[in-house]
Protein backbone atom coordinates (compact mmCIF):
# COMPACT_ATOMS: atom_id res chain seq x y z
CA UNK A 1 0.00 0.00 0.00
CA UNK A 2 1.35 3.37 -0.97
CA UNK A 3 0.73 6.22 1.42
CA UNK A 4 0.52 9.62 0.04
CA UNK A 5 2.28 12.41 1.91
CA UNK A 6 0.60 15.79 1.79
CA UNK A 7 2.27 18.30 -0.48
CA UNK A 8 3.16 21.83 0.44
CA UNK A 9 1.45 23.76 -2.28
CA UNK A 10 1.26 27.39 -3.28
CA UNK A 11 -2.00 27.67 -1.38
CA UNK A 12 -0.24 26.54 1.82
CA UNK A 13 2.50 29.12 1.25
CA UNK A 14 -0.10 31.86 0.71
CA UNK A 15 -1.95 30.94 3.94
CA UNK A 16 1.35 30.85 5.88
CA UNK A 17 2.47 34.23 4.51
CA UNK A 18 -0.89 35.94 5.08
CA UNK A 19 -1.11 34.54 8.63
CA UNK A 20 2.44 35.65 9.49
CA UNK A 21 1.99 39.21 8.23
CA UNK A 22 -1.51 39.37 9.72
CA UNK A 23 -0.05 38.65 13.17
CA UNK A 24 2.77 41.20 12.68
CA UNK A 25 0.38 43.93 11.51
CA UNK A 26 -2.11 43.20 14.33
CA UNK A 27 0.63 43.44 16.97
CA UNK A 28 1.98 46.70 15.48
CA UNK A 29 -1.45 48.33 15.29
CA UNK A 30 -2.23 47.26 18.87
CA UNK A 31 1.07 48.60 20.20
CA UNK A 32 0.67 51.88 18.29
CA UNK A 33 -2.84 52.33 19.69
CA UNK A 34 -1.73 51.61 23.27
CA UNK A 35 1.26 53.96 22.94
CA UNK A 36 -0.77 56.85 21.54
CA UNK A 37 -3.63 56.46 24.01
CA UNK A 38 -1.46 56.30 27.13
CA UNK A 39 1.12 59.06 26.64
CA UNK A 40 1.08 62.27 24.68
CA UNK A 41 4.71 61.75 23.65
CA UNK A 42 5.28 65.48 23.83
CA UNK A 43 8.33 66.43 25.87
CA UNK A 44 9.11 69.78 24.26
CA UNK A 45 7.39 71.73 21.52
CA UNK A 46 10.52 72.33 19.46
CA UNK A 47 13.64 70.23 20.10
CA UNK A 48 15.95 72.67 18.30
CA UNK A 49 14.83 75.62 20.41
CA UNK A 50 15.05 73.51 23.58
CA UNK A 51 18.63 72.52 22.75
CA UNK A 52 19.58 76.17 22.19
CA UNK A 53 18.11 77.18 25.57
CA UNK A 54 19.67 74.31 27.55
CA UNK A 55 22.90 76.02 28.69
CA UNK A 56 21.06 79.12 29.88
CA UNK A 57 18.55 77.05 31.82
CA UNK A 58 21.33 74.93 33.35
CA UNK A 59 23.15 78.06 34.55
CA UNK A 60 19.93 79.45 36.04
CA UNK A 61 19.30 76.17 37.90
CA UNK A 62 22.84 76.21 39.32
CA UNK A 63 22.29 79.78 40.54
CA UNK A 64 19.00 78.78 42.19
CA UNK A 65 20.66 75.83 43.92
CA UNK A 66 23.46 78.09 45.16
CA UNK A 67 20.95 80.56 46.63
CA UNK A 68 20.02 78.03 49.33
CA UNK A 69 16.27 78.62 49.00
CA UNK A 70 14.33 75.43 49.66
CA UNK A 71 10.68 74.67 49.00
CA UNK A 72 8.50 72.17 50.81
CA UNK A 73 5.26 70.83 49.34
CA UNK A 74 2.57 69.05 51.37
CA UNK A 75 -0.97 67.84 50.67
CA UNK A 76 -3.76 66.99 53.10
CA UNK A 77 -7.53 66.81 52.56
CA UNK A 78 -7.46 68.66 49.20
CA UNK A 79 -5.33 71.41 50.77
CA UNK A 80 -2.02 72.06 49.01
CA UNK A 81 0.63 73.82 51.12
CA UNK A 82 3.97 75.16 49.93
CA UNK A 83 6.59 76.66 52.23
CA UNK A 84 9.62 78.49 50.89
CA UNK A 85 12.61 79.06 53.18
CA UNK A 86 15.98 80.78 52.87
CA UNK A 87 19.21 78.99 53.74
CA UNK A 88 18.98 80.24 57.36
CA UNK A 89 15.40 78.95 57.76
CA UNK A 90 13.64 82.31 57.51
CA UNK A 91 10.67 82.59 55.14
CA UNK A 92 11.66 83.51 51.59
CA UNK A 93 10.28 86.75 50.19
CA UNK A 94 8.23 85.85 47.10
CA UNK A 95 4.91 87.20 45.89
CA UNK A 96 3.75 84.56 43.40
CA UNK A 97 3.74 80.75 43.49
CA UNK A 98 2.28 78.54 40.75
CA UNK A 99 2.01 74.75 41.03
CA UNK A 100 1.66 72.66 37.90
CA UNK A 101 0.42 69.12 38.61
CA UNK A 102 1.23 66.62 35.85
CA UNK A 103 0.71 62.89 35.56
CA UNK A 104 3.90 61.02 34.57
CA UNK A 105 1.91 59.30 31.81
CA UNK A 106 -0.86 61.11 29.97
CA UNK A 107 -2.07 64.65 30.35
CA UNK A 108 -5.85 64.37 30.72
CA UNK A 109 -5.75 65.04 34.52
CA UNK A 110 -3.07 67.76 34.53
CA UNK A 111 -3.90 71.09 36.16
CA UNK A 112 -2.23 74.35 37.13
CA UNK A 113 -2.88 76.38 40.30
CA UNK A 114 -1.89 79.79 41.53
CA UNK A 115 -1.33 79.43 45.29
CA UNK A 116 -2.37 82.30 47.53
CA UNK A 117 -0.04 83.68 50.16
CA UNK A 118 -1.17 83.08 53.75
CA UNK A 119 2.01 84.30 55.44
CA UNK A 120 5.50 85.29 54.37
CA UNK A 121 6.97 82.25 52.63
CA UNK A 122 3.75 80.20 53.02
CA UNK A 123 1.30 79.55 50.20
CA UNK A 124 -1.76 77.35 49.85
CA UNK A 125 -4.66 76.37 47.61
CA UNK A 126 -7.59 74.00 47.80
CA UNK A 127 -8.03 71.61 44.89
CA UNK A 128 -8.83 67.88 44.71
CA UNK A 129 -5.82 65.77 43.75
CA UNK A 130 -6.75 62.25 42.69
CA UNK A 131 -4.77 59.30 43.98
CA UNK A 132 -1.65 58.16 42.21
CA UNK A 133 1.69 59.46 40.98
CA UNK A 134 2.14 63.13 40.13
CA UNK A 135 5.01 65.37 39.09
CA UNK A 136 4.49 68.75 40.73
CA UNK A 137 6.41 71.63 39.18
CA UNK A 138 6.43 74.72 41.39
CA UNK A 139 7.67 78.14 40.28
CA UNK A 140 8.10 81.04 42.69
CA UNK A 141 8.59 84.65 41.62
CA UNK A 142 9.31 87.98 43.26
CA UNK A 143 8.31 91.05 41.23
CA UNK A 144 8.21 88.88 38.11
CA UNK A 145 11.74 87.49 38.54
CA UNK A 146 12.12 83.74 38.99
CA UNK A 147 13.26 82.89 42.53
CA UNK A 148 12.71 79.14 42.65
CA UNK A 149 11.75 76.45 40.16
CA UNK A 150 11.55 72.86 41.27
CA UNK A 151 9.83 69.64 40.34
CA UNK A 152 8.90 66.94 42.81
CA UNK A 153 7.43 63.51 42.19
CA UNK A 154 4.77 62.57 44.75
CA UNK A 155 2.44 59.64 45.32
CA UNK A 156 -0.97 60.56 46.70
CA UNK A 157 -2.27 56.99 46.96
CA UNK A 158 -2.21 56.90 50.77
CA UNK A 159 -3.35 60.47 51.44
CA UNK A 160 -6.82 61.44 52.61
CA UNK A 161 -8.42 63.18 49.67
Amino acid sequence: MITRTPEFTGRHMLITTVTFFGVVITVNVTMAYLASSSWSGLVVENTYVASQEFNGKAAAMKAMAASGIVGSLSLKDNAIHYDLRNRDGTPADVDEVVANFKRPVGDHEDFKLALRQTAKGRFEAVHPVSAGDWIVEVTSRREGALVMHEATRIDTAGLDQ
